[in-house]
């Protein structure tokens, strides 16, 4: 049976949620204003051809839209038949917005007694704080331990608070499911609550751990690791790349391939614990070594001793050779297909006004 999910939200956390479902297989329809739907249509440039923004299109493939103003009583009636046959239903409203609209949230459960509902929100459902994943990033450590050593706090490069959130509910929602399927759940277990925040601060693994048994705040380490050594950015000749050291026996092989030799046979630098603490020496010595060869000469060696590494690629080489289209995105990440294209604004709003979750051809 497939799912068959209502999707209120917009932005990034909530669509990537549903695109992963859909990408599963499950029936999606997206839920908009008419008044120019999801903003993030408009978060541009660059445009594809047909005016929608790339950013947009990363996020929405296989879902069908409908623009449906909920303050309507003839568009939330919709609604909430669409929702009566749905098994589960997403937002990212902010508290009592929905209920200000028409749809109270516990009701609906205790109707429904198959509904899952989940909402995502940036700090909790007693927060009205909006959830933006810089903000998030700011408040949850991330920037505090990103950057160089020396320099100032750093966001990550991709809204990742947002992508794990994302991620999270969907492993939250199929969890649901899954015990759904295996009887019947209070209206308390099918109501799921994800935060941009909480999907941050768990991230932070063992960045978070290390405080948490040392009593030490953590740092910025640049492109280094504050773990492990060597386990970081290095210069070749023509161009960057790293070296990924993991084991003790990694290190020896590494050591050996760089043509250190006698640092592979040193005893005080046997164990990555010695290693770190002399980060100086042995980082140094690579960084002086690695210099004198372009970086394909090193990763060659690297490569065919075991020890991990790679090139510092573009996005544009990352997604060279992959099935990265303009249109539909960065292939799914788990095992799924891409079936819909990403939708415009009430794409599909005639057939699921008349035909409703029968507009997906069951």
């Amino acid at each position: 049976m497939k799912l068959k999910v209502l999707d209120f939200s917009r932005v990034l956390a909530g669509p990537v949620c549903a695109m992963v479902l859909g990408d599963l297989g499950a029936d999606v329809i997206k839920v908009e204003r008419p008044d120019g739907g999801d903003e993030t249509r408009h978060w541009g440039p660059p445009f594809a051809a047909d005016g929608e923004s790339a950013y947009f299109l990363s996020a929405n493939r296989n879902k069908k839209s409908i623009a449906l103003d909920l303050s309507h009583g003839s568009d939330r009636k919709l609604a909430l038949e669409l929702i009566k046959e749905a098994d589960v239903v997403l937002d990212n409203f902010l508290p009592g917005a929905l209920s200000r609209l028409g749809l109270d949230v516990s009701q609906l459960l205790d109707e429904f007694p198959d509904l899952i509902w989940c909402t995502i929100t940036g700090f909790g459902a007693s927060s009205r704080r909006p959830g933006y994943d810089f903000v998030i990033q700011a408040e949850c450590g991330w920037m505090a331990i990103t950057g160089e050593r020396e320099g100032s706090p750093m966001k990550v490069g991709v809204a990742l608070a947002d992508v794990l959130a994302g991620k999270d509910a969907a492993i939250a929602i199929l969890s649901t499911v899954a015990g759904r399927a295996r009887g019947s759940l209070s209206a308390s277990e099918r109501r799921i609550n994800i935060t941009l925040a909480d999907s941050a601060r768990a991230a932070l693994v063992n960045v978070a751990q290390n405080v948490l048994v040392s009593g030490v705040d953590a740092l910025r380490w640049g492109n280094a690791h504050p773990n492990l050594v060597p386990y970081q950015l290095f210069d070749a000749a023509d161009r960057p790349f790293v070296i990924a050291v993991g084991s003790d026996a990694q290190w020896r092989s590494c050591a050996r391939a760089l043509g250190l030799d006698s640092m592979a046979e040193d005893e005080s630098l046997r164990t990555n614990a010695a290693r770190v603490q002399r980060r100086e020496l042995v980082v140094g010595s690579i960084t002086v070594r690695v210099a004198t060869m372009p970086a394909q000469h090193w990763l060659d060696r690297l490569s065919a001793a075991g020890v991990p590494c790679g090139l510092v690629k573009s996005v544009a080489e990352a997604l060279e050779g992959t099935d990265a289209d303009a249109r539909t995105g960065v292939a799914p990440s788990v095992p799924g297909s891409v079936r819909l294209a990403p939708p415009h604004l009430d794409e599909h709003g005639a057939a699921i006004r008349t035909l409703g979750w029968r507009a997906f051809g069951r």
